[in-house]
């Protein structure tokens, strides 16, 4: 494994009973990278970066992850590198904005009350929403909530951020907020791996795209390749029905 990569996948296979989720997935990627991973429903995306932080076990083959091969034995020092934004927020509707984000600090990483919700509140301030902290979710728009929940990953200290379908579960007028947002983390450094099918997005902040079908890296390119030359008939055929719309 090159120093350079932070994640790696080496003929991993995925099963659920009789359905072949993954197969023989080979990746690395690499410190600093925005990958953005597309796809149809069912292609494996989600099941893929759901592997990189335990949240799915795969059957065989190894993930390595920041110099961790990927078991049970490892899993709490790898998730404590990985932060992940989920589809649906998966805030606690019961506690402020400013508890969900001190939650996971002060239990996992042991910070005093003080240092949590300062930490907090200067990541609430990153995602354009400080004015928000006292609220609670369901005082939120949809696309003020999925800030709160990348603000809340950013809380612990993560080297890795992975999105699955950030933008998927919002009205069309508040998915540019939340895009914004991340286009902006893409430009601190921090690896990005990303689940979705907002191709302008991809474009623009992507290192790499990669399209999956059935399971499989069907191609994996620069934006500007797979998007202008792909290289697969499926890609291309992919293509042309979401860009068409």
């Amino acid at each position: 494994m090159s120093k350079n990569n932070i994640i790696t996948f080496n003929n991993v296979d995925k099963w659920y009973g009789n359905y072949h989720a993954l197969k023989n997935i080979n990746l690395s990627i690499s410190k600093g990278e925005r990958l953005v991973i597309c796809g149809p429903s069912g292609s494996g995306k989600s099941t893929l970066i759901r592997c990189i932080n335990g949240l799915e076990k795969y059957n065989s083959g190894e993930i390595t992850v920041a110099g961790h091969l990927l078991n049970h034995k490892e899993l709490h020092a790898i998730r404590g590198q990985v932060g992940m934004v989920f589809q649906h927020f998966n805030l606690f509707p019961h506690m402020t904005v400013l508890d969900n984000l001190t939650l996971a600090p002060r239990r996992a990483l042991k910070m005093s009350k003080a240092d949590a919700e300062k930490l907090a509140r200067n990541f609430l301030e990153r995602v354009h929403i400080g004015h928000q902290a006292d609220k609670f979710p369901g005082q939120l728009s949809g696309g003020q909530q999925q800030r709160v929940a990348i603000a809340r990953s950013l809380c612990m200290k993560p080297n890795i951020l992975l999105f699955d379908e950030p933008t998927s579960a919002l009205d069309p007028e508040m998915i540019r907020e939340v895009l914004d947002v991340m286009k902006e983390l893409a430009d601190d450094g921090i690896t990005m791996v990303c689940v979705t099918h907002e191709m302008g997005f991809a474009r623009q902040v992507a290192d790499r795209v990669m399209f999956m079908d059935q399971g499989e890296i069907v191609e994996i390119a620069s934006p500007a390749q797979l998007f202008d030359s792909p290289q697969h008939q499926r890609t291309q055929q992919f293509l042309e029905n979401i860009l068409s719309y």
